[in-house]
């Protein structure tokens, strides 16, 4: 009986588990952001970002063939100016994506923007199968690849631990903007309370602007971390991902950015632990029973607090 679950019970799977968990827990993050800032701001979901990770990806695709032409690639270097371009792409579409579809009924009902979130998702869906294709595409290869020498049955390679480093960096640089800049701190002052920001002479569209912008950068970050770990891309390859990271949002307290990362990183370790030790058929299940779970337990999500809604 031991020696069918010794196999199971080993340190080496658990932490190899574990280095998976975290690198695709990381990506979830990132995501994450963006659903928990625009919330924060608007407090409505944009159901949208997880197609902006598609473009991401995309972007990255058609970016690093020119860019290969320039800069040698895989290299580093190359990687980051992809990644870079990337980012500021679809930061651009984020603002322009606010600008024409959201910023008109702001002061609409928040269904009304709930349903143009789904239907703005829907286009770009259609649109990204109409001008990419429909079929899955084999991402470049932008950095090189080193297998990292075994420790006991432990193995990994550096796309992982890249994955892992770039979103701390990210978090970092996050948390910069947001706590010592002017931006940042209108940023939260539009969230704790938008008609005071503006009566103090705070420019909420522009800050509103910003927030999509940020959200959607890092959604495309997102996006080409997720393509050099699973290099197939397609058009619809946003849906899943981008639910899962809406789960994580709640989950760490919808509008706390602390807890959105700490909601992609817990939703990535239990789907990939789930996976590895129970059955992979559980795998995207596992992310949207933790969501039913922490409505009826702590509806707030782990790091949230309630709130007073006003009638």
């Amino acid at each position: 009986m031991w020696s069918h679950l010794q196999p199971y019970l080993s340190p080496e799977l658990f932490f190899q588990q574990l280095i998976n968990g975290l690198a695709f827990g990381s990506i979830l993050a990132l995501i994450a952001l963006g659903y928990t800032m625009v919330y924060g701001i608007l407090r409505f979901i944009n159901f949208a970002h997880g197609d902006i990770f598609m473009l991401g990806a995309f972007c990255g695709f058609y970016v690093a063939p020119k860019i290969a032409s320039l800069i040698p690639l895989p290299s580093v270097f190359g990687a980051l100016v992809v990644l870079g371009i990337s980012m500021a792409i679809c930061a651009a579409l984020g603002v322009v994506i606010e600008r024409f579809a959201y910023r008109p009924l702001r002061k609409q009902p928040k269904l009304t923007m709930l349903i143009t979130a789904i239907g703005v998702s829907l286009f770009l869906e259609y649109t990204g199968q109409f001008v990419f294709g429909a079929a899955p595409k084999k991402f470049p290869e932008i950095l090189p690849v080193y297998p990292i020498a075994k420790i006991g049955g432990l193995s990994f390679n550096s796309n992982q631990i890249v994955v892992i480093a770039v979103t701390i960096a990210l978090l970092i640089a996050l948390r910069f903007i947001v706590m010592k800049t002017k931006l940042g701190t209108a940023m939260r002052a539009v969230s704790f309370n938008p008609e005071a920001a503006a009566l103090m002479g705070v420019n909420t569209n522009v800050v509103i602007s910003f927030t999509f912008a940020l959200g959607s950068a890092l959604a495309a970050a997102a996006g080409i971390l997720w393509a050099i770990n699973y290099p197939s891309i397609d058009p619809l390859m946003g849906i899943l991902p981008g639910l899962k990271a809406f789960v994580a949002a709640v989950l760490g307290g919808i509008g706390n950015l602390p807890g959105a990362a700490l909601g992609g990183i817990v939703i990535g370790v239990t789907e990939t632990l789930v996976s590895g030790y129970i059955s992979s058929t559980y795998r995207d299940a596992i992310a949207f029973a933790v969501l039913i779970l922490i409505l009826l337990v702590k509806p707030s999500g782990l790091l949230g607090k309630k709130e007073i809604e006003k009638v």
